[in-house]
């Protein structure tokens, strides 16, 4: 008794939570940023261990293998090959390790720092699988939970994959999109509001049980399991554990304090956790409902609306430097769907896996989610907040924890004000930007004038062959950066690789003018035009169409449009996929000077002679060309010519997105680098 009394006293005082804080902080700087981890494979023809973790989807099953460390692994499947469930299996896979790079456009997600920070060093394409033993009772229970919800029909799979598993992998993308732009997507990551739910529901059903706390303790902990061991399930899960273990000690502590428990023990097991941003959602916004308890009230819309609320002002920064746009009536929708979802289809949800002849009613249920979905998205109200800096961040939640402290609506002002200072800051710009957009084997300019007056862009890129849109990644740093619009969209010629993306702006993006070129349309340049925006003139005092209404052919690329600017006396040439018969009528026909030049087709040897070059002192040629392209861009003869005539250049390949800096008498070059 004397030491649960130590104990009751230590867990109370503010010290040890300090103390706590202390140590917890610096494990977190020792091991995550102190500490480099790499991986020790150097070869995957054979690769043996367990498989933790499985996605099926489309024609490809992905799946992270565990061996002394974990591999990130890819297999395509074809119609000859077929595998049962994976999870939980020890397997001997032989495949060949692949590159996995990091973003190359700025303020996009990196793939490669999420695996880093998944404990991830390696990613395997595989190329066979031998099961070698059999899942545990664990993994098996997994399996026939997974192998029951492919049973129902796919209306309703996704959603209960949802709900049971926390795998949206099986959401159809526009709609994991609009629930996301809508501001709801919170509800259907599992988290405390449905692991309450399942804590209700379990505490009926074992109420006569003598050992009710522990069983649900038990059945909670594999519920963890299930879900992959999500940030938000931990957190509801150990928090409640921790309760029921103080209430068994009869010690009492606030919510506070074990939310702070919850969390040291959560970064104690995984300090890398810190950047999860389901980790920071869960945490923030939970303790910031703890703190405002009191104000919560009101009828139950009324709650919702002050906790939809405060759960935005809590976790707005974290919202804006994912999304760099927040939807206005988010706050509103939650009202809607809230009630909807954790009180109807959720529990709906649980009970349907139990007895799927309610599949039906599910349908049904879901169609009214779905429609509503779409409908909040078409009534949208998108403010689009550039990235926010670290040190206005801090400001931020200084400003919160203010008015939290001292309940002055002036220091909720001050914060608002903090965010509109950070809308405004790219504004105030003086610098011309210029961004040579690494996406892909394709190409894409971005030039940016001083306070954002002018945004204008040349060539769009596009995968040939592919669904990948790279300009969605484009749209997001645009957007990163404060920009909500594009003032003139320059096409060169109509080949996929400059203007495929152009549908894709044009359908989640505003661009108010496009300039095509004067040759033969093809079915691509018809479809743009079909959708408006084409003009036949732009007027700027900066850009220059040198061919528009000289010279085109039926073919595409001799009728490149060559794009001429001027920023600040320094020259720049927009090659377009222009051949080297275009570049000797260019000299004939134009008296140009040139410090920076985009080459023409991607370095091609068909592009960018030796004469043509050595016309001009040049800063700085920029070639735009994919990692292990089909065409292998750029060519050594145009390679040779620039270290012939000592002409620096740089490849998106290998630089990544390039960015220039310019200013009246100087300019800087910083580049992205995969």
């Amino acid at each position: 008794m004397r030491c649960l009394k130590k104990l009751g006293i230590i867990l109370q005082s503010k010290g040890f939570y300090f103390v706590l804080f202390l140590i917890i902080s610096s494990y977190i700087i020792l091991t995550t940023i102190v500490i480099k981890y790499e991986s020790k494979i150097v070869d995957a023809t054979s690769l043996e261990g367990y498989v933790v973790e499985e996605t099926k989807k489309d024609d490809k099953i992905t799946f992270v293998l565990k061996t002394p460390e974990k591999v990130k692994c890819t297999i395509y499947l074809n119609d000859d090959t077929e595998y049962d469930n994976l999870l939980g299996k020890k397997v001997l896979i032989t495949g060949k390790l692949s590159t996995t790079y990091n973003n190359t456009i700025p303020n996009t997600f990196n793939y490669a720092n999420y695996l880093y920070n998944n404990k991830i060093y390696q990613t395997v394409t595989v190329s066979d699988i031998k099961v070698l033993a059999q899942e545990n009772m664990f993994y098996s229970l997994k399996n026939k939970i997974r192998n029951r919800l492919d049973e129902f029909p796919d209306s309703i799979k996704s959603y209960l994959n949802l709900f049971i598993l926390g795998d949206k992998n099986y959401l159809d993308a526009d709609s994991l999109s609009n629930y996301k732009t809508n501001g709801v997507w919170h509800l259907f990551a599992i988290s405390g509001m449905h692991i309450s739910l399942i804590i209700v529901l379990l505490e009926t059903l074992f109420k006569k049980f003598k050992f009710k706390d522990l069983i649900v303790i038990i059945i909670l902990s594999y519920f963890m399991f299930l879900t992959s061991f999500s940030a938000s399930v931990m957190r509801a899960v150990i928090f409640y554990m921790l309760k029921t273990i103080l209430k068994w000690l009869n010690i009492n502590l606030s919510n506070i304090k074990i939310l702070f428990l919850t969390a040291f023990i959560i970064l104690l097991i995984n300090p890398f956790m810190i950047y999860n941003t389901g980790f920071l959602y869960s945490f923030l916004i939970t303790l910031s409902i703890m703190l405002m308890s009191l104000k919560i009230t009101g009828n139950y819309f009324v709650k919702i609306f002050k906790i939809s609320l405060i759960a935005t002002i809590v976790s707005l920064p974290i919202t804006v430097n994912m999304n760099y746009e927040i939807n206005l009536l988010s706050i509103f929708l939650n009202m809607i769907f809230v009630p909807l979802v954790s009180t109807v289809i959720f529990p709906f949800s649980l009970l349907t896996f139990l007895l799927p002849f309610l599949s039906p009613l599910l349908n049904i249920l879901i169609n009214i989610l779905e429609f509503l979905n779409k409908m909040g998205n078409l009534f949208k109200i998108l403010l689009i907040i550039p990235k926010m800096s670290f040190y206005l961040i801090i400001f931020y939640y200084l400003f919160i924890i203010f008015f939290y402290r001292k309940s002055q609506k002036r220091y909720l002002a001050l914060a608002i004000l903090v965010v509109i200072f950070n809308i405004i800051i790219p504004k105030l710009d003086r610098n011309y930007y210029v961004y040579y957009l690494d996406v892909g084997q394709g190409d894409s300019s971005l030039l940016i004038s001083p306070h954002q007056k002018e945004v204008i862009m040349i060539d769009t890129g596009g995968a040939i062959n592919s669904d990948y849109h790279v300009s969605d990644n484009v749209i997001t740093f645009l957007k990163s950066l404060g920009i909500n619009k594009i003032d003139l969209l320059i096409i060169s010629h109509g080949d996929a690789d400059h203007a495929k993306e152009t549908l894709n702006y044009l359908e989640k993006y505003k661009i108010s003018n496009i300039i095509l070129n004067k040759g033969k349309d093809n079915n691509l340049e018809k479809e743009i035009k079909s959708k408006g925006h084409v003009v036949n003139s732009y007027e700027s005092k900066s850009f220059n169409f040198l061919n528009i209404d000289k010279y085109y052919s039926d073919d595409e690329n001799a009728s490149s449009m060559i794009t001429y600017v001027d920023i600040y006396n320094k020259k720049f040439l927009f090659m377009g996929d222009a051949p080297q018969s275009e570049e000797q009528l260019l000299l004939q026909d134009y008296n140009l000077e040139c410090d920076f030049i985009k080459l023409g087709h991607h370095g091609s040897y068909t592009s960018s002679g030796e004469e043509f070059l050595k016309h001009f002192n040049l800063k700085l040629a920029i070639i735009s060309s994919g990692r292990n392209n089909m065409y292998h861009h750029p060519s050594k003869q145009t390679l040779d010519t620039l270290d012939k005539l000592h002409i620096n250049y740089l490849n998106t390949q290998t630089s990544g997105t390039v960015e220039l800096i310019l200013q009246k008498n100087n300019y800087k070059i910083k580049m992205f680098k995969p």
